[in-house]
């Protein structure tokens, strides 16, 4: 008995946790061991974690650098004589708790963007599980900036020095445990600016016209009020847009605007003048007169009387169509043919800004008289040809003169040129160009001997995607076929969409086919490929046929002077003669 009781030790076991049994992860926890054992100088420390062995060493702390949630747990020790018999009983249980480290967060009141001289408070608020007690500690753009135990930090007249990246991070007060360092959240001071007010689309405008005028403040504020001022009378309180939807004359004046946010008004903006004129009324003229001869040449013209503006771009228009077919102040038709007559009208928009006139009345041109004795035939029968290939033309009259020629005029060269020139053709009957070119696109036309034109044509020269169309004008009620052609393919009609007047009228088809034309159908058509690209525009011209028959006659009578200019003569001749013997008594 005596052997058996000399194996236990008599003393005593303690366990410790430092700095703390409740920390944080990441901490430096340190377990530590003392016996109070007489007579022995040397122990082997064992420790156990919820009851079963942990570890064991001649060290009497076991240290964890970095603890984690996993370390977590009751912790008890013993120790044995090293190179003895004699040992001691268990340690009390002492429970290590590991929790999340404490992120906290800063915020700024009352706004994160405020003005110089505002009070802004920063505060720090921390979760931390068993800390009851921080000290806070405020940095700015990563430097230290301040430490107190108070939860906020207050700027009493913030100024633009105090603009900055604040984050804060607490350290328990007595204690060892630390929080996260918060997000950073920025500070924004500035000084208020006046407002700019702007005019959309401009501040010189017509009557009907739509204006907005938009006050804009440099800083950004959620809650900002704006005034308005015309002409330094009483102000009104708005959105930051203004719209007025149809100006009158009346709404002409300077305006001004200001705002306020957060308790502060800023100056007012820079003044702004809106001008407002009567919309000015386009007039046509026309030279010579309205009513011309096939053939002539007549000039329109678009003048508009609007105030404020110098510089005008013009649209005319034809008729009903919606189609713009000249932007020029004047345009000339050189020779008037049948095709022309009809109501013109025109209207205008300032280059450069947003001003338009009122469209004009509609100016109705007529034409009498016999048509050309003359056309141009044209092989292939189009007005759109490939580079590189062969083109044909002539003149033909019912008399089958040879007294003829072709002539044309070109973009390229702005020369007026006879077939017969070695540049660009040859004349043997028929005018050749044997290879075509892109430059040979121009205006071509029948010259007689005395110098008089006719039935003139544009012929484009493409080197792409070209549209086959007709070169002479289709008659009301005879059937229209329009085909896209491309020279590198086989057949040479390809499939594709096709347009008029800018307008998809039908997609992915190799021809167009319009049974019965009406003059609804004139217009500019062209062709567009998805890989090949689009082709040129051609004018389509429908022609009335409701006077064939006046017509017919009345190109027979033409052709027949045309022959014989003596029996011209003859005519009037007998028919003054009738006169006189009517006028004779008997």
């Amino acid at each position: 008995v005596l052997v058996l009781i000399s194996h236990i030790h008599s003393g005593h076991t303690k366990a410790t946790i430092k700095p703390a049994q409740h920390v944080f992860r990441g901490d430096t926890v340190t377990l530590r061991c003392d016996i109070d054992g007489e007579g022995v100088t040397s122990w082997q420390y064992s420790w156990y974690k919820d009851g079963s062995f942990y570890s064991s060493s001649e060290l009497q702390e076991h240290t964890f650098g970095s603890v984690t949630e996993s370390d977590a747990g009751k912790y008890s020790c013993y120790g044995a004589e090293r190179g003895g018999s004699r040992s001691l009983q268990h340690s009390y249980a002492v429970t290590l708790t590991v929790s999340e480290r404490p992120k906290p967060k800063a915020t700024i009141k009352p706004a994160q963007h405020v003005f110089k001289g505002d009070t802004v408070t920063l505060r720090c608020d921390i979760d931390g599980e068993g800390v009851t007690s921080w000290q806070y500690s405020w940095y700015k753009d990563g430097s230290f900036y301040s430490s107190s135990e108070l939860q906020e930090h207050t700027f009493r007249s913030v100024t633009e020095s105090n603009a900055g990246k604040y984050f804060c991070y607490g350290a328990e007060r007595g204690g060892s445990h630390r929080s996260q360092h918060s997000y950073a959240v920025t500070l924004t001071v500035s000084d208020i600016s006046k407002p700019t007010l702007t005019v959309e689309p401009q501040s010189s405008l017509f009557t009907g016209d739509s204006v907005t005028l938009r006050c804009e403040v440099d800083q950004l504020w959620d809650g900002w009020e704006f005034f308005w001022s015309k002409n330094s009378n009483t102000e009104s309180t708005e959105a930051s847009t203004k719209t007025i939807d149809a100006v009158k004359v009346s709404d002409g004046g300077e305006y001004r605007c200001r705002a306020r946010g957060g308790g502060h008004y800023t100056d007012y903006s820079k003044p702004v003048t809106m001008t407002i004129y009567e919309r000015p009324k386009a007039k046509v003229s026309i030279k010579p007169d309205q009513h011309v001869f096939g053939g002539d040449t007549v000039t329109l013209r678009c003048d508009i009387d609007g105030e404020g503006v110098t510089s005008w771009q013009y649209s005319w228009y034809k008729d009903s169509s919606n189609s713009v077919f000249s932007e020029l102040q004047e345009h000339a038709f050189s020779p008037f043919t049948e095709s022309d007559a009809g109501k013109y009208f025109c209207y205008g928009a300032e280059r450069g800004g947003s001003r338009t006139s009122n469209i004009s009345d509609a100016v109705t041109l007529t034409v009498s008289g016999c048509s050309p004795p003359v056309s141009l035939i044209i092989s292939p029968s189009r007005t759109q040809h490939f580079t590189s290939v062969s083109l044909s033309l002539s003149c033909e009259d019912q008399s089958n003169s040879d007294r003829w020629r072709v002539r044309r005029y070109t973009e390229s060269w702005r020369l007026l040129e006879d077939c017969s020139s070695s540049v660009w053709g040859s004349q043997t009957g028929t005018c050749t160009i044997n290879s075509t070119i892109t430059s040979d696109t121009g205006v071509y036309w029948c010259q007689s001997e005395s110098g008089e034109n006719y039935h003139p044509v544009n012929i484009t020269v493409h080197f792409g995607v070209i549209l086959e169309s007709p070169v002479h004008p289709v008659t009301e009620g005879d059937t229209l076929t329009l085909r896209c052609l491309y020279h590198h393919s086989t057949p040479l009609n390809l499939r594709a969409d096709f347009y008029k007047d800018g307008s998809l009228i039908q997609n992915q088809t190799t021809e167009i086919i319009i049974s019965t034309v009406s003059k609804s159908h004139e217009g500019f058509y062209y062709c567009k490929h998805p890989e090949r690209g689009e082709s040129p525009k051609s004018w389509i011209s429908v022609r009335v046929s409701h006077s064939e028959s006046q017509i017919s006659v009345l190109h027979t009578l033409c052709s027949v002077l045309a022959v014989c200019p003596y029996l011209l003569v003859t005519v009037v001749l007998i028919f003054k003669c009738c006169r006189m013997r009517g006028e004779t008594p008997d």
